[in-house]
C-alpha cells in the first residue's frame, strides 16, 4: 500500500434521485480527515441554503477535472480509508503491514546477531594485561588472591569494536523506544518492565554512556545476552513471513524452531557466562572450552575434566541448570504434544515431493484395515505403480490396526495417512490434490443409511473436481439412482449395479461371481502350487488369468493375424500361445466388442482385450522345431479337410446346437460329432475354422427368432406365448443411467395386483407358487427392499437373448411393501412377481415356491450391515442360511456377505477335517502375501458366496487398466453395445466328451457358432474324511477295504469316466497330507470309530427325518400339496420337492460330497469332464441381421412378434 495516498469516493444526488459516484487519486498533500463539501443543501422543512463553497474548493476541483458544478443541489463527500496521523501511519508501517514489519524484523534479527558476533570477537582479542594501564581501578591490589574481581567487571574492548557496538546499540535503542511508543496502550510501566525491554536497556544504555563518559568504554556488558533478543525476532519474523506469503505454516515447525533456539541460547549464555567469569580464576578458560563444559553438562554426561573453578562460575551454572529445568520441559511437552496431534492429523504432503514424485490419494470416511490392504495390495501389484506414493485422507483418526500396519517397512516408505475433509480447501492442499495422478473416493457401505453414504461421496467428488478439475476421478457409489450425480468422473463404479447382475448371472451360468472376482484381482497364479491336490494346484494356476490389452501391429500373439475373422485370430491365438482372446476396439471407434464375431476383419491398429496369465510384454517366447515343421502343412490342412470337401460344405453342414439348453425333460443339447458319408466308423474331427468367414458360415438370420416360437404347440401354460411377449426395450427405467437393454416383454403391462404372488387378485385367483404350476425352476431373491439395483437383477434373466421357453420365473421376497415407481419398472417383465417375508420364516419360503426353485439369492440387508463389532454384520444371514441349508439341503443357495472372511461359515460343518486343512491353506497363502488366500474356500470356489468387496479392486484396476470397468459391464450384461457378445454358459453332456479337451472344444466352437469359451466350471465328486457330524462313507465301504487290506480311497474322484486316466499316486498324496492335518482327530481307535457309525447314521436320520415332519406341518398348514403315494406319477416339480425334502439320499450325499470351482483360461490340453459348465461368450445375434430388405422381410415374417428388433 502506498503510503501518504488518499482516495476519494465522490457520490452525486441529483433532484431526479439518480446517483453517480466517482473515485480519483487524490494529490498526498491534501486536507487529512474526512472532508464534507456542502454546495448545496435543502432540508426538508425549512429549505434553508447552504453558503457555496469557498474559492480555494472550487480551484482545487478545476484543477482536479471536476466539471463546473451545474446546480447546487448536491453532497461532495470525500472518504479517507487509512488514518491518516503520523502515529497511525508509523505504526502501520512498523507493525501492522506484514511486509514491511517482516523487513524491520530481520533487519532487528541482523543487528541482535551481529551484536553476538562482536562479543565473540571481543572476547578473542581481549589481553588482560592490558587493563592495569586503561581501568581506572587498576591501581589498587586485590585482597582476595583467588579472585580478581577487576577481571569480572572490566575487559579490553579494542577502540574499532567499541565504536561499531556503539552504533548498533544506539539503533537499536531508538528502534526499542520508537516501538514502546507504538505500542502503548495507556500503561508505561507494563511495557517497561517486559524482559525483551529490559535485555535492550541493559545492553543498549551503557554502550551509548560510553561516548560521554569514555573511561567507562572498558567496562564489561553482558552484550552474549543479545541472543534472546535474537531468538524473540526470529520467532516474529517466522509469523510475518507466512502472513506475508498467505500460507499457513506448521505449529509442529514453529515449535522445533523455539526448542532449537531455545538450547542454543542457553548454551550460548552459559558458554560467554563462564567463560568471562572464570577470567578472574587462577586458569582461565577459553570459549571453546566453556562450549564443551555446556554440552558435556546439558547432555548429563558430565566428563569433569573441565569445571569451573571459582564460586562466581560454579553459581552461574546453577543458576543455567535450574533454569533449564525449568524451561526445556515446557518446551519438551509442547511440542511432544504437537506430535501426538500431528500423528493424529497426519501433517502435510512435502510440496516438494508433490512435484518431483507422483502420488495418488485415497479419500474414504471412514478407514478398516480390510479396506486399506486390498488397496495397497492391489494397487501396487502393477509395476507401474511402485514409484507412486498413496496419501489416505480421512476425517476420522486412524485406529490402532491402521496405525501399525502402516508402520511395517513396506508400507511406512510409501503410504502417508492425513486426518482431514475433502471438503476443506485447506486438507486438499495438505494433500497436494492438484499434484495428484489419481483420487479414490470410496464410500461407506457399512454405514445404516446407504443413501447418506451416497450424498457424502457426491459431495466430495465435487469438492475434488472444483478443488483440482484436472485430477482423474475414481468414484465408488452404492445407489444407482445417484450414478448420474457423478458422470463427470473417469471411471464409476456403482456397487448395487454390479452387485445383483453378477447374482443374476449366477443362477443361469453358475459361478461367475467367482470368475469374475478370480479375473479383477490380480495373482501370480502361485496359488496353491505346494499342495497335492491336483484341483486346488490347477485351481490357483488358472487364478493367475487376467485381463490385458495390445494393438495388434505390435504384438506377437496377434500380428500375424491381420486381415484375418476375429474368430480365426482367437482360436490360433489360443492354440498356439495359449491366451484367449475376447475383444476388439477399433481405432476410429471407441467401443470395445466382445466377441464380434467371424465378421470382423482385424486390423493393424485395432486393440486387442485378451486374458492369459501375464501380458505379452512380459512373456518369452520360444519357437519349438515341430511349430516350425507344421507351419509348411497349415496351408494344406485349412484346404483339405478330412472327407475331401469343401471347407465351406462342411461348415455349412454343421448343426449350430443350442448349448444353453436346461429344459427339464431331458433333452439336452449335444455337440454332434461330425460322421464321413454318413457313418461313423473314423475317429471325430473338427473342421478347421476359416480365415475369412463365408456366407455360409455365418448365422442365417432366423437364428434370432426364438425357438420357443416353433414349440408353441408343445410348450405349457406357464411359458408365455408370441402373442402375449415381445422383444423390446423396458418403457420405464428406475433411476437415470440405466443402459437400454432389448428384453423379452409383455406386450399389455401386468396389473400391480397381478405382480404379488401370496394374494389373489380379480385378474390371477392363485395364492401360492404350485398354484402356478410354473414349468421352469423358479430363481427367489430376498432382500430386505426393492430398490433401483434390483431392476438390474431381472434385466439379465429377461435380456432378449435368452430363449422364452428357459425363462425362469423370478420371485422377489421383501422385508418391506415396494413402491409404486418400481412395480411399475417390472410390470412390463414377463413372469415377475414378488411377496412380503424373508427367509427366516419358513411359512414365507414354503409360500414362495422354494420347493420348486432352483437358485434361492441371498442379499445382504442395509439394515444389519452395520454392527457394533464389525464381522458381526453378517451373522444374522450366516444363520439363516445355514438353517435353510439344513432344511432344504439340495437347493442352490446364493449369498451375499458384507466381510469376504466370513464365508468360512457358510454351510458350516463342526469338526471339519477338510475345513481345516483348507484354512491352514489359506494361512499360508496369506502369509506368501497372496491377494485371493481366500479362494480355496470350498463356498466361493463353487459361486455360492459372494461379496462386493470382492470388486473393490476393479476400481483400483482401472487405473492401470482403464478398460476393466467397460469390459466387466459388458460381461454382466449391464452395457449392451451393438455388435458386442454376451457371457452364456453350455454344460457338456456324454455325448459330447468325443472332443476330448478344451482346445479341441475351442476350435468346435469357433468353427460352428463362432462362440469363444473362456473358463470351465468344474464339479468333482468329493469324499471328506469322517468326522462327528458328518460321514461321506457307508460302513459296508469301510468293511470291505479292511478286509482286503486297503486304504479307502475318500479323497477327489472325477465324476466323469477320464478319472481312470488319473495317476493314482496323486490320490494316495492327497489322502496322506488330508490325514496327516487332522491327525489329531483321527486317534481314536478303529473299534470304537466303527462301532458309532450306526449310531450317527440313525441319529442323521432322525434329525433328517425331525426336519422333514417339520416343513410337511407346515406346508399342510399353509394347504399345500404333501403326498407323493404313486411315485411313478410323479412330475418334474414333485421330483423337485421329494429331493428339496430329503426323500433322495443319493442326490443328497452328492450335494454334500462334491466340490467345485473355476478355471480360468485353461490350457488347450486340459481334459474336458462330465458335466462341466463351460463359460461361453457368445456374439451378438443382432450384428448377423443383414441389410437387405428382402432378408429383412423374412425375419418379419419368422418373427411376427418382435417389430422392435426388426427395427434394430
Amino acid at each position: 500500500m502506498d503510503l501518504g495516498a488518499c482516495y476519494t469516493n465522490q457520490s452525486f444526488v441529483d433532484d431526479e434521485g439518480s446517483a453517480r459516484a466517482s473515485a480519483r487519486r487524490l494529490n498526498p498533500c491534501a486536507a487529512n480527515g474526512v472532508v464534507l463539501n456542502v454546495q448545496g443543501l435543502r432540508t426538508a422543512v425549512g429549505e434553508s441554503d447552504i453558503p457555496p463553497l469557498q474559492c480555494r474548493a472550487r480551484f482545487r476541483e478545476l484543477l482536479l477535472g471536476d466539471q463546473p458544478c451545474q446546480s447546487e443541489d448536491r453532497v461532495h463527500v470525500e472518504f479517507y480509508v487509512n488514518e491518516n496521523t503520523f502515529k497511525e501511519r508509523l505504526k502501520l508501517f512498523f507493525i501492522k503491514n506484514q511486509r514491511s514489519s517482516l523487513r524491520i524484523r530481520i533487519f532487528n534479527f541482523c543487528l541482535k546477531v551481529l551484536t553476538c558476533v562482536l562479543y565473540i570477537i571481543r572476547v578473542m582479542t581481549d589481553n588482560p594485561t592490558q587493563l592495569r594501564n586503561t581501568c581506572i581501578k587498576c591501581n589498587s591490589s586485590t585482597q582476595n588472591n583467588e579472585i580478581n574481581w577487576e577481571l569480572i567487571f572490566w575487559v579490553d574492548r579494542k577502540t574499532p569494536v567499541w565504536a561499531i557496538q556503539v552504533i548498533v546499540a544506539s539503533i537499536s535503542f531508538l528502534e526499542a523506544m520508537l516501538l514502546m511508543y507504538l505500542s502503548y496502550k495507556g500503561n508505561i510501566w507494563e511495557q517497561m518492565f517486559q524482559v525483551s525491554f529490559l535485555l535492550e536497556m541493559l545492553n543498549t544504555v551503557p554502550f551509548i554512556i560510553t561516548i560521554f563518559w569514555p573511561t567507562l568504554r572498558n567496562l564489561f556488558i553482558p552484550v552474549f545476552l543479545n541472543c534472546w533478543l535474537a531468538k524473540h525476532a526470529l520467532e516474529s519474523m517466522i509469523n510475518d513471513l507466512h502472513r506475508a506469503i498467505q500460507r499457513t505454516h506448521s505449529a509442529m515447525f514453529n515449535q522445533v524452531l523455539i526448542l532449537i533456539c531455545t538450547l542454543l541460547c542457553l548454551v550460548f549464555t552459559g558458554t560467554c557466562g563462564i567463560q568471562h567469569l572464570e577470567r578472574a580464576g587462577r586458569n582461565s578458560l577459553s570459549l571453546f572450552n566453556s562450549l564443551y563444559f555446556c554440552i558435556v553438562t546439558f547432555s548429563t554426561v558430565g566428563f569433569g575434566d573441565v569445571t569451573p573453578q571459582i564460586w562466581p562460575s560454579q553459581l552461574l551454572v546453577v543458576v543455567m541448570i535450574c533454569v533449564a529445568l525449568v524451561v526445556l520441559p515446557l518446551q519438551f511437552e509442547e511440542l511432544i504434544y504437537l506430535w501426538m496431534e500431528r500423528q493424529k492429523s497426519g501433517g502435510n504432503y512435502s510440496r516438494h515431493r508433490a512435484q518431483t514424485e507422483k502420488h495418488a490419494v485415497l479419500c474414504v470416511s471412514s478407514l478398516k484395515i480390510d479396506l486399506l490392504m486390498d488397496f495397497l495390495n492391489e494397487f501396487y501389484a502393477h509395476p507401474h505403480t511402485q514409484d507412486y506414493y498413496v496419501v489416505i485422507l480421512c476425517p476420522c483418526e486412524a485406529d490402532s490396526q491402521v496405525r501399525r500396519v502402516l508402520q511395517i517397512p513396506l508400507w511406512s516408505q510409501r503410504v502417508i495417512y492425513l486426518q482431514g475433509s475433502v471438503l476443506k480447501n485447506q486438507d486438499l492442499l495438505r494433500a497436494k490434490m492438484d499434484d495428484a495422478e489419481a483420487c479414490f473416493i470410496l464410500s461407506s457401505r457399512n454405514e445404516a443409511d446407504r443413501m447418506a453414504a451416497d450424498h457424502q461421496t457426491i459431495l466430495r467428488a465435487w469438492a475434488v473436481k472444483d478443488f483440482a478439475p484436472n485430477c482423474p476421478l475414481y468414484v465408488q457409489i452404492l445407489k444407482p439412482e445417484n450414478k448420474f450425480h457423478v458422470k463427470f468422473a473417469d471411471h464409476v463404479v456403482c456397487e448395487e449395479e454390479f452387485k445383483y447382475a453378477l447374482l443374476a448371472l449366477n443362477c443361469l451360468c453358475p459361478a461367475t461371481s467367482t470368475l469374475v472376482t478370480l479375473l479383477v484381482h490380480t495373482s501370480r497364479g502361485q496359488e496353491g502350487q505346494q499342495s497335492p491336490e491336483q484341483w486346488q494346484r490347477m485351481y490357483g494356476r488358472c487364478s493367475g488369468n487376467e485381463v490385458y490389452h495390445i494393438r495388434v501391429s505390435d504384438s506377437m500373439f496377434f500380428r500375424e493375424y491381420e486381415n484375418k475373422s476375429f474368430t480365426y485370430a482367437a482360436f490360433h491365438a489360443h492354440k498356439k500361445y495359449g491366451v484367449c482372446l475376447i475383444g476388439i476396439k477399433r481405432e476410429e471407434n471407441k467401443s470395445i466388442l466382445l466377441n464380434p464375431g467371424p465378421r470382423h476383419i482385424m486390423a493393424a491398429a485395432d486393440t486387442c482385450y485378451y486374458i492369459n496369465i501375464t501380458k505379452e510384454e512380459n512373456s518369452a517366447f520360444t519357437v519349438r522345431q515341430e511349430a516350425r515343421q507344421g507351419k509348411n502343412r497349415s496351408h494344406c490342412d485349412i484346404l483339405n479337410s478330412p472327407s475331401g470337401l469343401p471347407v465351406h460344405s462342411i461348415i455349412a453342414s454343421m448343426v449350430a446346437m443350442d448349448f444353453q439348453n436346461t429344459s427339464p425333460t431331458g433333452d439336452t443339447a449335444t455337440l454332434a460329432p461330425p460322421t464321413q458319408n454318413g457313418l461313423g466308423s473314423r475317429r471325430p474331427s473338427i473342421a478347421p475354422v476359416l480365415e475369412i468367414a463365408d456366407s455360409a458360415s455365418l448365422l442365417p438370420c432366423d437364428l434370432l427368432s426364438d425357438q420357443s416360437e416353433d414349440e408353441a404347440a408343445h410348450s405349457d401354460e406357464d411359458v408365455p406365448s408370441a402373442s402375449e411377449c415381445m422383444k423390446g426395450y423396458p418403457p420405464n427405467s428406475p433411476y437415470i443411467g440405466s443402459s437400454p437393454t432389448l428384453c423379452h416383454l409383455l406386450l399389455h403391462k401386468a396389473h400391480f395386483c397381478c405382480l404379488r404372488l401370496d394374494q389373489g387378485c380379480e385378474h390371477v385367483s392363485h395364492e401360492d407358487a404350485k398354484a402356478y404350476g410354473f414349468k421352469n425352476k423358479l430363481i427367489i431373491v430376498s432382500a430386505e427392499t426393492a430398490g433401483n439395483g434390483l431392476y438390474n437383477f431381472i434385466v439379465p434373466l429377461r435380456a432378449y437373448y435368452r430363449p422364452r421357453r428357459e425363462l425362469n420365473p423370478v420371485v422377489l421376497l421383501l422385508d418391506n411393501l415396494p413402491d409404486e415407481h418400481f412395480l411399475e419398472a417390472i410390470s412390463c417383465f414377463p413372469m415377475v412377481y414378488y411377496m412380503l417375508g424373508s427367509i427366516d420364516n419358513l411359512d414365507s419360503l414354503l409360500q414362495c415356491g422354494v420347493l420348486y426353485a432352483d437358485n434361492l439369492v441371498v442379499v445382504d440387508k442395509e439394515s444389519t450391515m452395520s454392527a457394533e463389532e464389525d464381522y458381526m454384520a453378517d451373522a444374522k444371514t450366516i444363520v439363516n442360511v445355514q438353517t435353510m441349508f439344513r432344511l432344504f439341503p439340495s437347493l442352490s443357495i446364493i449369498t451375499e456377505l458384507t466381510h469376504p472372511s466370513n464365508m468360512r461359515f457358510m454351510q458350516f460343518r463342526a469338526k471339519d477335517s477338510y475345513s481345516l486343512a483348507l484354512s491352514r491353506l489359506e494361512k499360508k497363502e496369506r502369509d506368501k502375501g497372496s491377494n485371493l488366500a481366500f479362494m480355496f474356500r470350498l463356498p466361493f470356489a463353487a459361486g455360492r458366496v459372494f461379496s462386493i468387496s470382492m470388486l473393490d479392486t476393479l476400481l483400483y484396476q482401472s487405473f492401470v487398466k482403464d478398460y476393466m470397468i467397460l469390459i466387466t459391464r459388458l460381461l454382466l450384461g449391464l452395457d449392451t453395445t451393438p455388435g458386442s457378445g454376451y457371457l452364456c454358459a453350455m454344460r457338456v453332456c456324454e455325448s459330447d466328451l468325443w472332443i476330448r479337451t478344451y482346445g479341441r472344444l475351442f476350435q468346435k466352437l469357433c468353427s460352428t457358432s463362432s462362440e469363444i469359451p473362456i473358463g470351465i466350471y468344474r464339479t468333482e465328486s468329493h469324499m471328506f474324511l469322517p468326522s462327528d457330524s458328518q460321514y461321506s462313507v457307508s460302513s459296508e465301504g469301510w468293511s470291505d477295504t479292511k478286509e482286503k487290506g486297503e486304504e479307502p480311497k475318500i479323497l477327489t474322484r472325477s465324476s466323469s469316466s477320464s478319472d481312470q486316466s488319473e495317476n493314482p499316486l496323486l490320490r494316495r498324496k492327497s489322502m496322506h497330507w488330508t490325514r496327516r492335518l487332522s491327525r489329531r482327530a483321527m486317534k481314536r481307535s478303529d473299534s470304537s470309530f466303527f462301532s458309532s457309525l450306526p449310531k450317527l447314521s440313525a441319529s442323521r436320520r432322525s434329525e433328517r427325518e425331525e426336519l422333514t415332519e417339520l416343513v410337511r406341518n407346515r406346508m399342510q398348514h399353509l394347504g399345500l400339496h404333501t403326498g407323493f403315494k404313486d411315485v411313478t406319477n410323479l412330475t418334474a416339480s414333485d421330483v423337485m420337492n421329494r429331493v428339496n425334502l430329503g426323500y433322495l439320499q443319493g442326490e443328497l450325499n452328492d450335494q454334500q460330497n462334491s466340490l467345485s470351482y473355476v478355471l480360468v483360461n485353461p490350457a488347450p490340453d486340459t481334459h474336458l469332464q462330465l458335466n462341466d459348465v463351460v463359460f461361453l461368450i457368445r456374439p451378438d445375434p443382432l450384428a448377423h441381421v443383414p441389410a437387405e430388405p428382402t432378408t429383412r422381410g423374412q425375419c418379419k415374417e419368422s418373427r411376427p412378434d418382435t417389430p422392435e428388433l426388426n427395427r434394430v
